[in-house]
């Protein structure tokens, strides 16, 4: 499986996560309305674009957390100099 496709999936997991708790459990709704070619709400719109951003932010953070960081030397590692 690419990065691509792993980041796709966790995406859009993350997304109906985030979309489920700002809508109070109503996605399953928003789905069927998805699907036709209405036009949807302002308000659903706006939350939708939140869920989207929460999950790239959470996506961004774990990103962040699993680089390795080489800020620091262990004990006794360190390089001293004058």
């Amino acid at each position: 499986m690419s990065t691509e496709e792993v980041f796709v999936q966790q995406f859009a997991k993350l997304f109906v996560h985030y979309r489920d708790a700002l809508t109070l459990g109503q996605g399953a709704g928003l789905d069927r309305r998805l699907d036709g070619d209405s036009e949807l709400p302002s308000l659903e719109r706006e939350k939708m674009v939140a869920a989207a951003r929460l999950a790239l932010i959470e996506i961004e953070s774990d990103a962040r957390e699993e680089l390795p960081r080489h800020y620091y030397a262990k004990p006794g590692e360190a390089e001293w100099g004058c």
